[in-house]
């Protein structure tokens, strides 16, 4: 894989001497990647912002004449996330052909993880894709029998009730939990500054996190009964309510917050093939049944988190936590709803800063929001003359022509289609957007239009840039999957590790990196 080195007359179009931009992230660096994409430790509490005064921050730092320096050190390929190893093969005679339909978001390389085999062993009566492109939903295809013994096989919630989809657009948190009269009513928690009753928490988690907020109501009352006791809990119980006893995330929006991360973490695995088991307390484990889908994997997984392998079947029953989810909501599957259709490509979107400006690519794929559960998001960093926290006087551009969902708290959603729901086709999110200058929920834009000045404000980040992520009918896309980030040709490749990766066009290739150096430039 070479590196691609500017041309040395483009030197003088860079401000801010080497670009410099401090250790630049969204939330941690070092978070670990145990299990491959959709995976990491707990990040700083959600409400913590490394952001410098308000006078600093309103104020755009002028900048001093470049000055070319060389490179500190010279940037290597990251290594590509790592895949589950094959599992043990069933040994006997023949091999038996099973057949599976395929689901939408299925990829030949996901499917191949799954059922243990490799991709060239798919076979189908139609044309298949190349393995890592999407699959036609309901496609039929043929898998040689090599797995043993796998964990329970019924899919029991579909995708579109796990991510905040189409069909969830219209549900009411307040008006449902007013009806139900339980103690989540009477709750109360201040975030960001702002008091917030029970349901407005859900309702915050469900956008910010695009979970659907059905399900976090009934894994809510599943676990505390919030939803319909009146009760007020005490101790633990109130502090902690969905059992996670860690110090650092009290409170309703933080517990709910990691709920909504761990759901992501199975979700977004089972999507990109990088798990195959469910681990329980105690190091025993099994092998999910590959014909799962992914929102069914995601409750495997976050049930799997505090309960042995007899108290997790019983969860999975039909007297487990989907007769909550029935009595609340009915049959799930009414509500399935086909996130991926036939066919679906994205859009074209330019790189999100003005033409003949560079920038530097500083996070590869990485997680959507706060946390690594889906690596969804790319960093790019404008020049500046000093590191740290500042107001860029350099511009965030629309990546395409939309409509501004919502603007504030250093967040800009950009709806494509244009018909004012954040739940139903192409979404772009920018973080870390300034409060001045910035566009406003109402205004639609054209391509290369200003979104708004990249700063520090909104989230995590110790350092100014821009967050860019994707979302399309409210899953999270993988900045590398079968529709990679593709951004005036630059086409995103994850590392192995969260913020690692690269953008490579025709054959020329930036390697993303904090330290901004010169070979993370990038221009359109």
């Amino acid at each position: 894989m070479s590196v691609r080195t500017l041309p040395k007359t483009w030197l003088p179009r860079l401000v801010g001497g080497a670009l410099a931009i401090a250790i630049l992230a969204c939330t941690r660096g070092d978070v670990p990647a145990p299990a491959g994409i959709g995976s990491g430790g707990l990040p700083e509490p959600p409400t913590a912002t490394a952001t410098p005064g308000a006078g600093i921050e309103q104020t755009p730092t002028v900048a001093a004449p470049p000055t070319a320096t060389s490179t500190p050190f010279t940037l290597q390929p990251p290594a590509s996330p790592t895949f589950p190893p094959t599992p043990t093969i069933v040994q006997g005679g023949a091999s038996e052909s099973i057949s599976y339909e395929a689901q939408p978001g299925d990829t030949l390389r996901a499917l191949a993880v799954r059922f243990g085999v490799i991709p060239t062993d798919i076979t189908s009566t139609e044309p298949l894709p190349d393995e890592h492109s999407l699959v036609n939903p309901g496609q039929l295809l043929f898998f040689p029998r090599r797995l043993s013994a796998t964990g329970p096989a019924e899919r029991l919630i579909p995708d579109s009730e796990v991510v905040f989809s189409p069909y969830a657009a219209d549900f009411d948190v307040e008006a449902f939990a007013a009806e139900q009269g339980g103690y989540l009513n009477r709750y109360s928690e201040y975030i960001n500054s702002r008091l917030r009753t029970g349901p407005q928490v859900v309702a915050l988690v469900a956008r910010d996190n695009s979970v659907n907020p059905r399900l976090l109501l009934a894994l809510l009352e599943y676990q505390t009964g919030w939803v319909t006791d009146p009760t007020r809990p005490s101790g633990n119980a109130l502090t902690y309510p969905m059992g996670n006893r860690d110090p650092a995330l009290p409170g309703l929006f933080r517990q709910l917050t990691w709920l909504a991360n761990e759901l992501g973490v199975g979700y977004y695995s089972w999507r990109a093939g990088t798990m195959t088991e469910i681990h329980f307390p105690g190091d025993t484990a099994t092998r999910l049944a590959p014909g799962l889908n992914a929102g069914t994997v995601s409750l495997h997984y976050f049930l799997a988190l505090r309960l042995s392998g007899r108290e997790w079947a019983e969860a999975l029953s039909p007297q487990g936590f989907m007769a909550t989810y029935t009595r609340f909501f009915g049959d799930p599957w009414t509500l399935d709803y086909p996130l991926y259709v036939p066919g679906v490509q994205q859009p074209p979107l330019i790189l999100p800063f003005p033409l003949g400006h560079i920038w530097a690519f500083t996070g590869g794929p990485h997680g959507a929001w706060e946390r690594e559960a889906a690596w969804a998001a790319l960093d790019f960093a404008p020049p500046a003359s000093q590191t740290g926290c500042i107001v860029s006087e350099d511009w965030a551009v629309a990546a395409a022509p939309g409509l501004v969902l919502r603007s504030g708290g250093g967040v800009v959603v950009l709806d494509l289609d244009g018909d004012g729901r954040e739940q139903t086709g192409w979404v772009l999110i920018y973080l870390h957007i300034a409060e001045v200058g910035r566009a406003r929920a109402g205004d639609f834009v054209e391509e290369g239009d200003r979104i708004g000045h990249p700063s520090c404000q909104g989230g995590v980040a110790t350092g100014t840039h821009v967050h860019f992520v994707r979302k399309y009918n409210g899953e999270w896309i993988l900045a590398d999957g079968p529709l990679s980030f593709n951004l005036s040709g630059w086409v995103a490749h994850a590392g192995a590790r969260p913020y690692e990766g690269s953008l490579t066009q025709d054959g020329r290739t930036v390697i993303a990196c904090s330290c901004a150096s010169q070979e993370t430039y990038i221009s359109r």
